[in-house]
């Protein structure tokens, strides 16, 4: 890749216009001459030499449809990620006809939530990759013991579990019903949402894994589904902090991850996860968003690690 190819992608991450680089070098006024201070610099329609001209953001890869990205800088923070802001529930519109300033204060403490939710993702454990359908692709004795390992741990955090979420395949249901037995009397419950695919193309793009474009189409938006569905501050109604348990797969995982934290979600591939692993994303009830453990397997012994 030449160096003007390779900057010009490095560029692709900077909003709005051309981006000009210099390359640091000392200003001259003609043909190697120096330049004398205070001088005009001539004007020119290529570039002056020591600086590359690339290309607008427009040119790189455009992001998927569903994706929205707020206009402005890199760094910034959208407050109603997930649409739950107060100021986004209420009609604004009725403040001066119907409510005076104390009401609409009274309006958006009523919206606002009040407890934190603990989200727990645990990758599905090691499973028969020879499997042909989903239903052959059931956990091997290695991935059964990972399974018990992940439980225990859970169960060791001592928290009170309000549920378990789990993906309606097979190796993610049987994760699940292993690590159920630890937490006896925590509800669960199957979805087709969490089920594995090809949430976005990844940049960068890796030759070993390449799905059909219709793949990212139809997995895409159902694991963004899936996202907007599970992964939101918490509802105003409720009182205690929640302790929430997904039993899903690597791909939905860093997906899920990446949009939480509002990092760019083609960067998914860039993670990478254990069989069995925990983590565990905080969500305050101001909307922001922390990642206390990514992947977390400190508690199996080196020689039950896997990621397959």
């Amino acid at each position: 890749m030449s160096l003007r190819r390779a900057l010009a992608l490095a560029a692709c991450g900077l909003a709005g216009g051309s981006v000009l680089l210099s390359a640091v070098v000392p200003a001259r006024g003609g043909e190697g001459e120096p330049r004398p201070p205070g001088s005009a610099v001539p004007a020119a329609s290529a570039a002056p030499p020591g600086l590359l001209l690339l290309p607008p953001a427009a040119s790189c890869p455009p992001a998927a449809g569903w994706i929205e990205r707020p206009a402005g800088s890199g760094g910034y923070w959208d407050s109603n990620w997930d649409r739950r802001e107060p100021l986004a529930l209420i009609n604004l519109k009725k403040k001066n006809e119907e409510t005076g300033e104390e009401e609409l204060s009274s309006r958006l403490d009523h919206c606002k939530a009040k407890a934190t939710r603990h989200i727990f993702l645990i990758r599905h454990s090691q499973y028969n990759l020879d499997g042909r359908a989903d239903k052959d692709r059931t956990l091997t004795p290695l991935g059964r013991e990972q399974a018990e390992l992940t439980g225990h741990r859970l169960a060791s955090l001592g928290l009170k579990f309000d549920q378990i979420i789990h993906s309606s395949m097979t190796r993610a249901t049987e994760t699940t019903e292993i690590i159920s037995k630890h937490l006896p009397g925590v509800k669960k419950i199957s979805t087709d949402l969490l089920r594995e695919g090809a949430p976005i193309e990844p940049d960068p793009p890796v030759s070993h894994w390449k799905p059909e474009a219709v793949q990212y189409y139809e997995d895409g938006a159902r694991i963004e589904a899936a996202f907007r569905n599970f992964i939101h501050r918490a509802d105003a109604k409720q009182e205690e902090d929640s302790y929430e348990i997904f039993v899903c797969h690597a791909n939905v995982i860093r997906y899920i991850v990446c949009r939480a934290l509002q990092f760019p979600p083609e960067g998914w591939l860039r993670l990478s996860l254990n069989n069995g692993s925990i983590t565990h994303l905080v969500i305050r009830p101001n909307g922001r968003v922390a990642l206390r453990t990514l992947g977390d397997t400190g508690f199996m012994p080196p020689d039950k690690i896997t990621r397959t």
